[in-house]
């Protein structure tokens, strides 16, 4: 009998060493495990990932209605175009005084090569009011130009309501009223009557806006001719408007000053109207800096929100960790059930907070009429953040689950 027994001690020591190794768990076993407590508790889960989706629908919200609103304005840009130039007078450099450019400026101009199309207008010291009963003083900002024939096709203007000036309209007392110009007189189609100089001129048309010509839609616009017979324009324009092909836009800019005027190339102000847009383009989501950090800030609230959640939740599954752990299960086992479940619950968060954050991007381009844009990269780069979040939120959890005693845990529960 006692040979027998030192012939089945190792046999029995091998026999418990079998039985206490864990058994390894697969990817399904650990979404399983590390869902258990999710399940059990819904409520806490929906409030804790709520603080989580806040955060990323405020990220994405920023990031969104940011790109939608430059997406709008490069639109616009390619619209309006990007090769127009304005040339204007400048100021003599010894005199001080603002000179004149010459009277055949849109000819010159015309002959560069490059130049599609050029037009003029030329300011008219006069006002435009609505009837002759108000007084002059109240000029209500705007100005009295008058324009070429091609300045609207220069400026890839439309007409609102009505028409453009013409060869026939154009020699008659017949003004067509910027945007801007309509609305302070209180005009809103064509046919009436405004008061400018000493005469009633009609309203042939009203312009539509022209982002690239502010100048143009605060302005009353007679015909070259008529001006200069009705309103003694002396035929120098004010300002040179030019299309020029897209590769020929900087060659065209040196050029426009010494050909305007080309014994004193300095006296011309060469201008591009479209670098207003470009840098409001540019700087769009300058302003979006503070509201992302705010985002940031409220994305952190989630984690510590997620952090708290999962150790309140170590502590009321004592019993169960103990239970596991004297069935087999290893301390790595416990705490990848913990990270899974703390990353679980942040994933569910960042879903929401993405589709939160595209969906009010959506209502608020909608409302401004506005391209739905939404980077991709913003959409998951703000997923990724909310599993980061949710890693270093339930690392300390789970270390602190993983470290429990079987024995203690089971006594307490």
């Amino acid at each position: 009998m006692p040979g027998r027994r030192k012939r089945t001690a190792p046999q029995a020591t091998e026999r418990r060493a079998v039985a206490l190794t864990a058994r390894r768990l697969g990817p399904r076993d650990v979404l399983h495990v590390g869902s258990a407590g999710l399940r059990s508790r819904p409520v806490r889960v929906v409030l804790s990932a709520l603080g989580i989706a806040i955060g990323i629908a405020t990220m994405i919200a920023v990031v969104g209605i940011s790109a939608s609103s430059q997406a709008q304005l490069l639109q616009r840009l390619d619209a309006l175009g990007t090769n127009m130039l304005v040339a204007k007078p400048g100021e003599g450099m010894f005199s001080g005084q603002e000179v004149k450019l010459p009277k055949d400026a849109v000819g010159m101009v015309g002959r560069i090569e490059g130049v599609e199309k050029a037009g003029a207008s030329g300011d008219l010291q006069h006002t435009v009011r609505r009837s002759q009963m108000i007084p002059e003083a109240e000029t209500g900002g705007i100005a009295v130009k008058a324009a070429s024939l091609g300045l609207l096709d220069v400026l890839r203007g439309t007409t609102a309501s009505g028409t453009w000036l013409n060869a026939a309209n154009g020699r008659y007392p017949s003004v067509v009223l910027g945007h801007v110009a309509a609305e302070r007189l209180g005009i809103d189609r064509p046919g009436r009557q405004v008061w400018i100089d000493d005469r009633y001129f009609t309203v042939v048309g009203i312009l539509d806006p022209l982002p690239l010509a502010p100048e143009i839609e605060r302005s009353a616009l007679v015909g070259w001719e008529s001006a200069q017979r009705l309103l003694g324009f002396d035929g120098h324009p004010t300002a040179v408007y030019e299309r020029s092909t897209d590769a020929s836009v900087r060659q065209v800019q040196r050029l426009l000053a010494p050909t305007i005027d080309p014994q004193n190339p300095q006296n011309v102000s060469v201008s591009d109207p479209s670098e207003v847009l470009k840098a409001k383009a540019a700087t769009e989501g300058a302003f979006s800096t503070l509201l992302l950090g705010l985002g940031g800030i409220a994305l952190l609230v989630g984690g510590v929100g997620v952090a708290n959640t999962m150790i309140i939740s170590v502590l009321e599954r004592r019993h169960e960790i103990g239970l596991r752990r004297s069935l087999g299960a290893t301390r790595g086992q416990i705490r990848i059930q913990f990270v899974t479940e703390s990353l679980m619950l942040s994933g569910l968060g960042g879903i929401a907070g993405v589709a939160l954050g595209a969906a009010a991007t959506a209502v608020y381009a909608s409302t401004g009429g506005l391209p739905w844009v939404v980077p991709p990269w913003a959409a998951g780069a703000g997923f990724v953040a909310t599993l980061a979040i949710g890693s270093v939120a339930g690392l300390y959890p789970a270390v602190r689950a993983a470290r429990q005693s079987p024995t203690l845990a089971l006594a307490a529960a």
